[in-house]
């Protein structure tokens, strides 16, 4: 702006000097020419010889002045004196002027300082007809006149020069508005900077740029890009076929498309390319191109993705393999994991005996354990093969070495074309062509190999490819191992859990029984139930639960079943039974025998109920157990409100018994909590559909089992099963006889005659002369040592059992008798008479009983 302004300056400077000579040269040129008009006028000589030239020459003066537009015409003599003036009183007086000039002829301009003030005047002569000077004429303009033309034409020259600076000024405002817009309000050395910077860049990047235009020719191209596509240095300005570069590029600049990180081959390059469409310099649609050449970052990417997909496979199998502790699984698993991402096919084969848990030994036999491919109609070996390696094989080197076998060509490879050479030129011509043979190697031993085929892929294993493999089978052992050895101490336990439980049911004539135990999935339990025939043809039903899982848990199992059989052979009730095993676990608690392996307390449940076939009664009690369902005859099923009692082993709380008398043809339905308790459900639910399930009338034990087992048996069992149905049965009145004994010794002889006529009513005439020895001891005994009531009950079941019941509660012993001695040898003659005896006691008092065996022909069979 302050150019322009000095510019309108010096233009309005000019201006006005040029218009001050113009306006000078005008008024000298119109002086001259007023003057020489009036000298030469008609009448001027003839006037001029007047006797008052003045008289005529003032008026025809001024009329002349006002027409031609000039200040003052004055007619002078050759003296100089004034004959006219636009002043009358200046008329007489002497010119104020050069006149020598006009005297002699010529005609004089100059600028004086006359009676109207500055003036410009000409001074012209007027001659004779002779040619001689006679008088002189000026006329002029005065400076004020002047300038008032002048002064006239100013405001004209100043608005223009204003509209100018207007001009000026809005055009410089939006051509700054407009570069500063485009250069983003950066200054002169701003710019100047940034432009070297970009030419700097431009040639010191490592990515090739171009830009052409509409006519495809090229605008330019940086260093890299020359580099890259072997551009000849005068390559800018030429077409872009003509510059020698590599046609398929050519052809994607020419075509001026979008292209976003495009590959293209240039000679031995891999360049990636991206072009956007632009308008270089205005002119019709080019484009700008950018290069990189990515043939170093290709190889790097390439084996940076081998890389990550070898470590995602290895994180993979870290969570995918080792998902159970199961060998086949875990093989299984293996083969899942690697195929497709590492081989096309795997086989896994391991030795023999790691399938039953054992450590396999030198040159076992393989068995063909999972097998896993992209297609199954391979020629592999199939799942479940009995495998033989030769050692020349791959499979059996790795076997015995314990190091990974690598067979890049199996076309090459004669030890394992021995093996089967049908079968291997089969798996040739299938087109497996490459083998990894990986030994499953954990805690120093070997358990079998892991065979990585190669189908679909030309490219055979390497080296890093046995680096990934011994990766997979090293984490997929020592799962495979974890799972060998627990399915060894599986085994044990089981082993030991069923030999402990009870094999075949004795025999008895109380209830009809069914039952079914199954060990938990993941480990085996401490469950049991037991069937325990009890003198006078009663019968005790046991389920119990020992804490915990594993060979522990069987261990103290078996103790606590024999506890039971033993406390069950003093035909103690149910509540007395569970409070001496309840002191017995205290005990092995306290002497750290039963102790839990974590040093934690040893837990137990156990359910006793006792059965009498004769009343009908069931006596019952429970320590921390399930309680027991009674299904009636018509189907109907109650759970039964026995007191829980606290779990064996707390001690402090005596246990409940609860007595229920039986229909004939009840079940009576023990169980454990693995039977009704899962992780998808609660107790309360599953006691629901386990009464849902034995709700049906006129089903037998057998078909009750199988309907409780549909309904509540889960796929994988997290705890073990116990169950135990019982149906009762009854001793009719046919079978059993009984008499009220008077206390008197002397009817033992009336007792004895009594009881020998009901056996030979029987059709036990065999056993009448032992019967009436043992009767004869017993009922003696009862009167001599016991308290009356004294009574009589003989029972004819699978034995004949002889019962003296009184109310003392002292019992008999037996006892070797000296010789000498009167008494002591009657339970010694009834120990040696009878199969079995003993004594229980009842609320009542003591009950001495004897059994008998039956003859063949009076034996029942049920």
């Amino acid at each position: 702006m302050a150019i322009v302004v000095l510019l309108a300056a010096g233009a309005l400077l000019a201006l006005v000097l040029q218009s001050r000579h113009d306006i000078d040269r005008e008024a000298r040129n119109r002086s001259v020419s007023v003057a020489q008009t009036f000298a030469n006028s008609l009448g001027l000589r003839e006037a001029l010889k007047a006797p008052d030239p003045s008289l005529i020459l003032q008026p025809l003066a001024e009329e002349t002045r006002k027409a031609a537009g000039v200040d003052f015409i004055v007619v002078m003599d050759t003296q100089g004196i004034r004959y006219s003036h636009p002043q009358p009183d200046r008329i007489g007086e002497r010119f104020v002027g050069t006149i020598e000039p006009s005297l002699a002829g010529r005609v004089h301009t100059e600028s004086v300082q006359g009676p109207l003030g500055k003036e410009i005047q000409a001074i012209v002569p007027v001659t004779s007809a002779e040619g001689e000077v006679i008088a002189l004429v000026s006329a002029g303009l005065t400076v004020e006149s002047v300038s008032d033309i002048a002064n006239q034409q100013l405001p004209v020259f100043l608005l223009s020069i204003a509209g100018g600076l207007v001009l000026a000024t809005v055009g410089s405002a939006l051509i700054s508005r407009r570069l500063r817009r485009q250069t983003h309000g950066l200054g002169t050395q701003e710019m100047t900077r940034m432009y070297e910077h970009h030419d700097a860049v431009l040639h010191a990047v490592r990515e090739g740029v171009l830009i052409t235009d509409g006519e495809g020719r090229l605008l330019l191209a940086n260093d890299e890009a020359g580099r890259l596509l072997d551009l000849p240095d005068d390559a800018e300005g030429r077409p872009v076929d003509e510059v020698g570069m590599d046609r398929r590029m050519a052809d994607l600049l020419l075509s001026g498309r979008i292209a976003t990180d495009e590959v293209l081959e240039a000679g031995d390059r891999l360049l990636v390319v991206n072009q956007r469409p632009t308008h270089p310099g205005g002119r019709p649609q080019g484009s700008a191109v950018t290069i990189r050449d990515s043939t170093e970052m290709q190889l790097l990417s390439s084996r940076a993705e081998t890389a990550r997909k070898r470590l995602k496979l290895l994180y993979d199998a870290g969570g995918d393999i080792g998902t159970t502790l199961d060998v086949v699984r875990t093989a299984e698993e293996l083969a899942d994991v690697a195929v497709p991402r590492f081989a096309d096919f795997v086989t896994v084969d391991l030795a023999d005996p790691v399938l039953n848990g054992d450590e396999p030994g030198p040159g076992a036999d393989m068995r063909r354990t999972a097998v896993n491919g992209i297609r199954s109609d391979h020629p592999l070996y199939p799942l479940g093969a009995l495998i033989d390696f030769l050692p020349s094989t791959p499979q059996a080197r790795g076997y015995g070495t314990g190091a990974v076998e690598l067979v890049p060509d199996l076309r090459d490879a004669p030890g394992w074309h021995a093996q089967d050479p049908g079968r291997t030129a089969e798996i040739v011509g299938y087109g497996i062509h490459s083998l990894i043979a990986a030994p499953l190697k954990a805690r120093g031993v070997v358990l079998g190999v892991a065979n990585f085929w190669r189908w679909q892929k030309p490219e055979p294993f390497d080296e890093d490819d046995v680096s990934l493999a011994e990766e997979l089978v090293g984490r997929a052992a020592v799962a495979m191992d974890n799972a060998r050895r627990y399915t060894r101490e599986h085994h044990l336990a089981v082993t030991l859990q069923r030999s402990l439980l009870p094999r075949d049911l004795p025999e008895q004539s109380a209830v009809d029984v069914a039952h079914f135990y199954q060990p938990a999935q993941s480990g085996v339990g401490g469950d049991w139930f037991d069937v325990i025939p009890l003198p006078g043809s009663r019968v005790g039903l046991v389920v119990g639960d020992v804490v915990g899982h594993g060979l522990h848990a069987a261990a103290t199992m078996g103790r606590l079943r024999t506890a039971v059989h033993n406390f069950s052979s003093l035909d103690l009730p149910p509540d007395e039974l569970l409070a001496r095993l309840d002191d017995l676990v205290q005990r092995m608690d306290q002497e750290g025998d039963g102790a839990a392996p974590d040093g934690g307390v040893l837990g137990a449940t156990c359910l006793y109920a006792v059965y009498d076939p004769v009343s009908r009664n069931c006596t019952m009690a429970r320590a921390g157990h399930m309680p027991p369902l009674v299904v009636a005859p018509d189907g109907t099923t109650t759970i039964t409100e026995l007191p829980a009692g606290p779990p064996l082993g707390l001690g402090g709380m005596p246990f409940e018994t609860m007595e229920l008398r039986l229909a004939e043809g009840s079940q009576l339905v023990l169980y454990t909590d693995g039977l009704v308790e899962e992780r998808s459900r609660d107790i309360a639910e599953g006691l629901e559909k386990l009464r849902t399930a034995l709700s049906h009338p006129g089903r037998d034990p057998d078909a009750g089992r199988r309907a409780v087992l549909d309904a509540l048996l889960p796929d994988q069992p997290s705890d073990d099963i116990a169950l135990l149905i019982a149906r009762t049965r009854t001793l009719g009145a046919d079978r059993v006889a009984q008499w009220d004994v008077p206390f008197d010794p002397s009817a033992v002889g009336a007792m004895r005659s009594r009881a020998a006529a009901q056996l030979e009513e029987w059709g036990l005439e065999e056993l009448v002369f032992s019967t009436e020895l043992i009767l004869s001891e017993l009922i003696t005994n009862a009167i001599r040592y016991g308290a009356a009531p004294v009574h009589l009950r003989l029972l004819r079941d699978r034995t004949l059992t002889c019962e003296v019941g009184d109310s003392s509660s002292t019992a008999p012993h037996l006892r070797y008798a000296a010789g000498m001695d009167e008494g002591g040898r009657g339970l010694f003659l009834v120990a040696q008479i009878s199969e079995h005896w003993g004594t229980r006691y009842t609320p009542e008092g003591k009950v001495i009983w004897a059994e008998q065996v039956l003859p063949a022909d009076g034996r029942i069979v049920s």
